[in-house]
């Protein structure tokens, strides 16, 4: 199963050797970088969306960099990282650092702040229960530290909730999410019966975790390889993707619906079967205000391979529909393999990222606006150069309240090791469409 993950970076990898490179010149941008990792302590390839605090700070994560001791050499193991913002710019100060043991190595997810104050999260490796020695993944809470400390290296305390064995999933790609009763919910890539899970995760009376694998799937027609996280509608159904299965074995959006009896019955909502429709995806997905699912698919076949498109699911009394949104161009200028998800702003705007495409083929901000005819405008904020602002941002953007978008690109920067930026309003974008 570690072959699955590995296969996402050889696409990105193969995808940026094909594409043809360009001269047309980039439109201005408004990009900041708040923070090039170093590949030290700061951490290495940041790979998942970022979250807020209350206050305005960051919390991410990065898969390599911070302890390199033990099965950490020489890349490191992760870490999860904080930016205060402060009057001179932002501190990126380490809050934890994992070592490869008990504890879990390579984050890819996102941390997400619990209703406690701590925050939640994933090792897709490591824990030290089987699975190729090093162990089978993690899920972890991570709380501020007991005493006050004014040092910037001052690392959080970590607590294991739980540690895959490979029968109950293995390689947790995704972050967790929350229920309305403080339950925690996730997939894994693998393990279960070698096509992945869906989990739950219930507190105790003893203060520990319980797991329950809520879904097992058999890779036809349910799907298989789960990548991305969870969302819940209001009625307390989980929807998701699968990278691969499904009716052509090219992956699937499914609904996880609880039963009375306690259990929970999955349904397919739609298979992808590698067309114009898209195929792949590696990215989870949001609602609207009416009920309708966005996301996007890593590639399609037509124009041609390693492009990707933006999906629309739409429920019908017969089913759910899909009409995709926007088909990435074979030039690869208006971006190319989306394998994040998407966000809306208060206007309906959609927001994400492309991998790879741009004017430099090393990935691009990319937002979608909606039409009076129905239709969707697409335009590129900004194209990586892969220098200084990053490159391959493979994870999907966050909005704050004054409308600037964050995110994070797994290389580029100073060092090479990735950045996180922040894209503010303004500058000239080129669209698409034209």
């Amino acid at each position: 199963m570690r072959r699955f993950i590995a296969s996402i970076v050889v696409r990105v990898t193969i995808a940026l050797a094909l594409m043809f490179a360009t001269t047309r010149v980039a439109p201005a941008q408004t990009l900041q970088v708040l923070h090039a990792f170093t590949g030290g302590g700061d951490g290495a390839r940041p790979s998942a969306s970022l979250t807020f605090d209350a206050r305005g700070n960051l919390y991410g994560t990065t898969i390599y960099g911070g302890h390199t001791g033990g099965p950490c050499q020489p890349a490191g193991c992760g870490t999860v990282f904080k930016l205060t913002h402060t009057g001179s710019g932002w501190i990126l100060n380490p809050l934890y650092s994992f070592t490869g043991g008990n504890d879990g190595m390579n984050p890819a997810g996102s941390v997400v702040s619990g209703p406690d104050g701590l925050l939640y999260g994933t090792t897709y490796a490591g824990g030290g229960n089987g699975c190729s020695g090093t162990g089978c993944g993690t899920v972890f809470s991570l709380g501020p530290p007991a005493h006050a400390c004014t040092s910037a290296l001052c690392p959080w305390t970590e607590t294991i909730l739980h540690r895959f064995s490979g029968d109950d999933g293995q390689i947790p790609n995704a972050g967790v999410v929350f229920d309305a009763n403080d339950n925690l919910y996730g997939t894994t890539a693998g393990g279960g019966h070698n096509f992945g899970t869906v989990y739950e995760l219930t507190r105790t009376v003893g203060g520990g975790w319980t797991e329950q694998v809520l879904h097992y799937f058999a890779n036809s027609p349910d799907g298989a390889l789960p990548a991305a996280g969870l969302i819940f509608d209001a009625a307390g159904n989980l929807y998701g993707t699968t990278y691969e299965g499904g009716t052509s074995n090219y992956g699937t959006v499914f609904e996880l619906m609880p039963t009375q009896g306690g259990g929970w019955t999955e349904q397919v909502l739609y298979s992808f079967y590698q067309g114009t429709d898209g195929y792949q995806p590696l990215a989870g997905l949001i609602f609207d205000a009416a009920g309708n699912l966005y996301g996007t698919t890593s590639l399609s076949s037509f124009p041609v391979e390693y492009t990707g498109v933006v999906f629309e699911l739409t429920p019908t009394s017969g089913g759910w529909t899909e009409q995709v949104l926007h088909q990435f161009q074979n030039d690869g200028l208006d971006g190319d393999m989306p394998v994040a998800g998407l966000i809306f702003d208060p206007a309906g705007t959609l927001y994400g990222t492309t991998s790879a495409g741009g004017t430099s083929n090393d990935g691009t901000v990319f937002q979608l606006t909606p039409t009076q005819g129905g239709g969707w405008t697409e335009q590129v904020l900004h194209s990586f150069m892969g220098a200084a602002d990053g490159s391959s941002p493979a994870a999907g953007l966050i909005l704050d309240a004054a409308g600037n978008l964050y995110g994070t690109a797994q290389a580029g920067g100073t060092y090479n090791a990735g950045t996180v930026f922040e894209l503010s309003p303004g500058g000239e974008v080129r669209d698409s469409s034209k």
